[in-house]
């Protein structure tokens, strides 16, 4: 029998990825989204729920859960709506799947993520990580990817620029820069689902040049 996945953040970048390369993985059986609008994508392993995060439930068993999801501060307006979405809704989604004996969770975390960062966005991703470690999840990855390329649904200037940047003046990310390199999206969802199913038990935090080193879906 295969397993079962859940992603939440299935339509942002790594998240519509890791659904994409779920669906075409026979390791899995069914795929569920948890969105708070339809993608409309239509699939035979796909399952997708609209939901209310502030009032999230699980009411069936789950192996693998993926959380994909994040925001900007721009894009949230205010820190408190930015913490929501990329703190309290993950750590719901994590006390969830402990409670449903999921045996894999897997987070998208941040470069430089630390509680005693001077800036807010990367105190905050510290902040996740230490309370997802205190839950003592059967099996808890953290992914720490710097610049994400991709095709997004909003232009961002800064990873704009790093992608030309990476492009044309590839060797300014070598030496003890190439840990800043940009990483494409299926880099990291692929890392993300090969990582799940090695079925790894305890903690582990992955560097984006160590999720880079994963075997690459083609691009």
């Amino acid at each position: 029998m295969g397993k079962i996945a859940l992603v939440a953040g299935a339509t942002g970048l790594v998240g519509s990825e890791l659904v994409r390369q779920l669906l075409a993985t026979r390791e899995y059986e069914k795929v569920i989204t948890i969105v708070r609008r339809s993608s409309e994508m239509v699939h035979d392993k796909l399952e997708e729920k609209v939901v209310n995060f502030d009032a999230l439930t699980l009411d069936e068993p789950i192996d693998h859960v993926y959380c994909c999801l994040g925001t900007t501060i721009k894009k949230a307006k205010t820190k408190e709506a930015f913490q929501k979405v990329d703190l309290d809704y993950p750590l719901l989604l994590a006390k969830l799947a402990k409670k449903h004996q999921a045996s894999q969770f897997l987070v998208i975390s941040s470069m430089g993520a630390s509680v005693k960062s001077p800036f807010f966005y990367s105190q905050v991703k510290g902040e996740l990580e230490q309370q997802l470690q205190e839950l003592e999840l059967n099996g808890l990855h953290i992914f720490r990817p710097s610049l994400l390329l991709g095709a997004r649904e909003e232009f961002r200037l800064g990873e704009a620029t790093t992608e030309k940047l990476a492009s044309v003046f590839p060797f300014l990310f070598t030496g003890p820069l190439k840990k800043y390199q940009p990483i494409h999206a299926k880099t990291v969802a692929y890392a993300m689902m090969a990582t799940a199913l090695t079925e790894s038990r305890g903690m582990h935090i992955y560097e984006s040049e160590s999720i880079a080193k994963k075997e690459e879906v083609p691009l």
